[in-house]
């Protein structure tokens, strides 16, 4: 049988894609050791994906396995040498606010962790297609730099404006201030890159916005229409940090950036980059993000405003998401903003129902 090898395999994407790829008669080869539960507390841990997927999914292999082990690494490439299709990379430490409390965590699980997953990929299968979960991060914040207008919810480019559509790959990641979780994923992104281009191999970085949806494990720190829904339901205390709360982000579904995976996993090209995200078909401000929880919900957020934003922050971001459609046509959304939300609400209540009981 052939097999994906998925790195952060009980995380947001990672179940997303070892569910995607079973579905169609792959085996799947998960590496997770719940380094989420470390980083952000235990109503954030993947244990519960990880059981789940172990349990109902027959082709699910899974090795509890830090990716910075490097022979550890390796030894599952081996096992599996002449069965891996291939390998996407879903793990990291994605918290810019938290990157700065233990910088050398952050960079050897982003930057040296990517790295020995390349090159365990060069020994043993250099022929797999390498997909690569990178992040618009990695453009630091010169986003903020754009002409931008302030309209009642929402900040908003100026019209006429060549990003307009969206930001593209075109973007400078120079002399811009990263944060210390966008150095590490830069690092790693411009790693995959190099593997692509100086060995040939077939890599890409998809570079995301927001990436949701009903799976997702929100904290404060990570995972923005996850965490607000929680807040919303449950009544937790919510903050908004800066620019109004009229910060724009676009937000995918995991079964779309997934289905883009199996794109390029299909047709896979040598270091290729992409910006992947809601685009123009789904993005909001946190002020429309609150109103359409509210609706969905029918409850108040309990939310208060903190003028300080976070460092890096971006006030406006939507991708634009044309190159990889030019390049891979027949990829097209499933889930709108709405729909996004629905699905997030519904998994929200029935995980609170289970806990009151």
């Amino acid at each position: 049988m052939r097999k994906i090898i998925v790195t952060g395999s009980a995380g947001l994407i990672g179940s997303e894609t070892v569910t995607h790829f079973t579905k169609q008669g792959y085996g799947a080869v998960g590496i997770d050791n719940d380094m989420r539960s470390r980083f952000f507390g235990t109503e954030a841990s993947t244990k519960k994906t990880r059981s789940r997927l172990v349990k109902t999914i027959p082709a699910y292999e899974h090795h509890d396995l830090d990716i910075r082990d490097a022979n550890g690494v390796l030894d599952i490439f081996r096992k599996h040498r002449r069965e891996i299709a291939a390998v996407v990379h879903t793990a990291a430490q994605p918290s810019h606010d938290w990157a700065a409390r233990e910088p050398q965590t952050d960079f050897t699980v982003n930057a040296n962790g990517t790295l020995n997953l390349l090159e365990a990929s060069r020994e043993i299968c250099p022929e797999a297609p390498f997909v690569f979960v990178s992040t618009n991060k990695v453009y630091g914040d010169t986003p903020n730099r754009l002409p931008l207008r302030e309209l009642p919810l929402r900040w908003e480019i100026a019209e006429g404006h060549e990003y307009e559509p969206g930001i593209s790959e075109t973007m400078s990641i120079d002399y811009t201030k990263h944060s210390l979780f966008g150095a590490s994923k830069a690092a790693a992104d411009i790693l995959v890159q190099e593997y692509g281009r100086y060995f040939g191999m077939p890599t890409v970085c998809f570079r995301g916005g927001c990436l949701t949806g009903p799976a997702h494990a929100g904290t404060e720190l990570h995972g923005f229409l996850s965490y607000l829904m929680i807040c919303t339901v449950t009544g937790r205390p919510y903050r908004v940090f800066g620019y109004g709360g009229k910060q724009v982000r676009d937000n995918i579904h995991s079964a779309d950036l997934v289905s883009a995976f199996g794109a390029f996993i299909n047709a896979p090209r040598a270091g290729e980059v992409y910006n992947i995200g809601g685009s123009r078909h789904s993005n909001c401000s946190i002020r429309e993000a609150i109103n359409l929880c509210e609706e969905i919900s029918g409850n108040r957020l309990n939310w208060k405003y903190e003028e300080n934003n976070r460092i890096g922050d971006h006030i406006w971001w939507i991708s634009d998401v044309g190159k990889f459609q030019k390049d891979y046509p027949n990829w097209k959304f499933r889930y709108g903003q709405q729909e996004m939300l629905q699905e997030i609400y519904d998994a929200v209540r029935t995980e609170v129902t289970i806990l009151s009981r």
